[in-house]
């Protein structure tokens, strides 16, 4: 393969359709909640009109992507992934003892269309929320919808299973999907032999990428770009656990991982580049309802990012980072203003320098990566 062949991909964080999203698209499931002060989805609606003003109902399916949509038309990415952290069912089958219920009604499913979605990551702590039924359900619409979900399945041998994504003549892009506990994936809801669930990465340890390291030689071939996405860590705080970063380094030096892909933090995280090959260690939620809820402004999550790396498709090396600042309003992805996007700049610089990285904000309000290219 032409060294010169780069393959560019859409990258972002949780991506969360449920309760207050749900309740805007054209076709609204049951907004009954089991939450401890919340008992409807329309009150996440409400929150966000008093916050920012009133919501058209039903919108369109597009909305929601906003001038999203504009930056996918100007980067035109080969490949597109996301991870999914929302049910898409009518299970009313919830899991008892979890606070938190994310379900988007089937129905709404096309709100991912008008963004060519090609992969959902369902390795998460909302898949399983409304039980095995809703799990299953969740699987069947995104293929049904041409959508590769990838990180749970109907048994072990499924949810471990990578997806495998054609980058339009570029090469063949490998994505493997893990759960870990430290984002509040239950233990139960790992998939087993007998039972479906989640690809679950019970810890950090070297037997862990060791056995990461041999599902990737079950599946990879020469040539074939290899991504790990892993939702991990806590919600809030920029620190970066040391056993995160060793599990990174150790997938890139020892599993033949070319991106790992991060995410669970409601913010924005530090990234890395390790030896030419991009970490996220937290992309922060894409899409919500949180519009209203206070007690962690200062973290900013009405901020988010659309990551586009490129990839020298022989090699798997990253060449190029592109990140599009965009501020979440109104339950829609708008672009972020100049203040804004010099905020997300300061931040990805002050918690990503020390690893080697340093971001630069363009005049046309793109954000983009430097790094010392690695010398083997």
């Amino acid at each position: 393969m032409d060294p010169k062949v780069v393959i560019t991909i859409f990258l972002c964080g949780d991506v969360m359709l449920g309760r207050g999203i749900d309740q805007i698209l054209p076709h609204p499931g049951d907004p009954t909640l089991h939450e401890p002060y919340v008992r409807s989805a329309r009150t996440y609606v409400q929150i966000a009109e008093e916050k920012n003003g009133p919501i058209k109902r039903p919108v369109d399916f597009d909305y929601i992507w906003g001038d999203a949509l504009a930056q996918l038309e100007r980067v035109r990415p080969s490949l597109r992934l996301i991870n999914l952290e929302t049910s898409v069912t009518t299970s009313h089958d919830y899991w008892e003892g979890k606070g938190i219920h994310y379900r988007v009604h089937p129905q709404n499913l096309p709100c991912l269309k008008p963004a060519w979605i090609d992969c959902c990551v369902v390795a998460n702590n909302h898949v399983l929320d409304y039980g095995y039924t809703g799990l299953i359900e969740t699987l069947k619409e995104l293929e049904d919808a041409g959508i590769k979900p990838v990180g749970a399945g109907r048994d072990a041998k499924q949810a471990a299973a990578p997806a495998v994504l054609n980058g339009r003549g570029e090469g063949r892009v490998l994505v493997f999907a893990f759960g870990s506990p430290t984002s509040g994936v239950p233990h139960q809801w790992a998939a087993s032999t007998e039972r479906p669930g989640v690809n679950l990465l019970p810890d950090l340890s070297d037997h862990s990428v060791q056995k990461v390291s041999e599902l990737i030689r079950g599946h990879a071939r020469s040539g074939d770009i290899v991504i790990v996405s892993i939702h991990w860590g806590n919600n809030w705080g920029y620190h970066i656990p040391e056993d995160q970063v060793d599990f990174a380094h150790r997938l890139i030096d020892r599993a033949g991982v070319d991106m790992v892909h991060g995410h669970s933090s409601h913010h924005v995280k530090g990234l890395e580049v390790y030896r030419d090959r991009l970490i996220l260690y937290g992309c922060g939620d894409f899409l919500n309802d949180y519009e209203g809820i206070a007690g962690e402004e200062e973290y900013r999550p009405d901020l988010t990012l659309m990551y586009f790396p490129s990839m020298d498709a022989s090699t798997g090396a990253l060449t190029r980072l592109e990140m599009a600042p965009m501020q979440i309003r109104n339950f829609r992805l708008n672009r972020a203003s100049r203040d804004d996007a010099i905020w997300l700049h300061d931040v990805l610089n002050r918690e990503s320098t020390a690893r080697g990285v340093r971001v630069r904000l363009r005049h046309d309000g793109m954000l983009t990566a430097e790094w010392n290219r690695f010398v083997p």
